[in-house]
């Protein structure tokens, strides 16, 4: 091997070299740091707009949502509230010693985990650089992608907050996900999202043009369809997220969970505002379909396989196609448990159907 083809490619801080020492040099191509292009991202911040939560709202007079396995089951925190949860400097410092963990587990995956994570100082580096390699190509070069990213991403802290709230929330309601490096490596329903939440950023901005392209490209890397103008909070799960379709006009709250093949679309003959709105807390299930401008309202559960074209109550379950509420439109049977953080998708089933095998 000719020592003047390739070079060490240095860490972004000292630090991160004193932690991660590999077993073996660690050798890559050289790459001239003349090509990286300059950030083309206009200066202006993304005005965020506010969601309050209605002092109306259902959520404020019943019992607390929780997670059945937490001690303190009569807390009345969100997921995003908790304070169990690691900070976002410490998640951060986890995902590195996560990776530094997997390369000792296999040493084969030392210069992935290298250019993907322990070669970063920061989540915002590694999430730019991450989504620029996934989503460029022969015309639309990583560089100019990373750049891009990079500016959006250190601009708009909102979108680091969810970020960081999307990782907590994958971690802890699926059971398949083993680590957080785990989720940001290998978890397309997680990338997917935080792709959307750029595009979203230069749509609000004005530049169209490119979050429409984004939105083309993570269609075709990662099989999600998210118009960037539809509106996503945070600690939102996207399972296995395969064909999964959500219209310009549809808003989705925080602490939601969407399974695959879900489509939140419009029904075809309207236009302005024609697409779902998704409370918090909802759980939608795999291949179902909510079509209009009908609101799914907080701590609802729609069962797989369901069409829904009319509201969803509050706490309450629908099933079917068309869908129906369990226990009946005067009657509905009420869950004390927020779905989206149970994933409990079979509860109450017998009282809809007497389906058997």
């Amino acid at each position: 091997m000719s020592t003047n083809s390739y070079l060490y490619i240095p860490l972004h801080s000292a630090s991160c070299w004193s932690s991660f020492i590999p077993k073996q040099p660690l050798f890559l191509p050289f790459k001239n740091p003349a090509s990286t292009m300059a950030t083309c991202l206009h200066p202006t911040r993304t005005e965020i707009a506010s969601q309050k939560t209605n002092p109306n709202d259902v959520f404020n007079d019943y019992v607390s949502f929780c997670r059945p396995n937490l001690p303190d089951l009569a807390s009345c925190l969100s997921i995003s509230d908790t304070k169990s949860k690691p900070p976002a400097e410490d998640l951060w410092l986890r995902m590195m010693d996560e990776a530094r963990s997997d390369v000792d587990q296999e040493p084969i995956l030392s210069n992935y985990y290298f250019s993907s994570i322990l070669s970063h100082d920061s989540i915002e580096s590694a999430l730019a650089n991450y989504l620029s390699m996934k989503l460029s190509n022969s015309s639309l070069t990583t560089a100019n992608l990373y750049d891009l990213f990079m500016g959006v991403l250190k601009e708009d802290q909102e979108i680091m907050v969810a970020v960081y709230d999307d990782l907590r929330a994958v971690k802890e309601r699926d059971p398949a996900c083993i680590s957080y490096v785990h989720c940001f490596l290998n978890f397309k329903g997680f990338l997917a999202c935080q792709s959307h939440r750029i595009a979203h950023n230069l749509w609000s901005n004005g530049r169209k043009i490119l979050a429409l392209l984004i939105q083309n490209r993570v269609s075709e890397i990662f099989a999600v369809d998210i118009h960037p103008g539809a509106k996503i909070g945070r600690g939102i799960m996207l399972d296995h997220a395969t064909g999964v379709v959500i219209g310009e006009t549809a808003v989705i709250g925080d602490n939601v969970s969407i399974l695959h093949n879900v489509t939140l679309g419009g029904t075809g003959k309207v236009s302005g505002d024609r697409h779902p709105k998704i409370g918090d807390g909802v759980l939608i299930g795999a291949g179902t379909c909510v079509l209009g401008n009908v609101r799914i309202e907080d701590g609802a559960k729609v069962g797989a396989g369901s069409v829904v074209l009319k509201q969803v109550p509050a706490r309450t379950t629908a099933v079917g196609n068309p869908a129906k509420l369990i226990g009946g439109k005067e009657n509905p049977i009420k869950m004390d448990e927020m779905p989206s953080l149970t994933m409990d998708q079979t509860s109450y089933i017998s009282d809809w159907s007497d389906y058997v095998i």
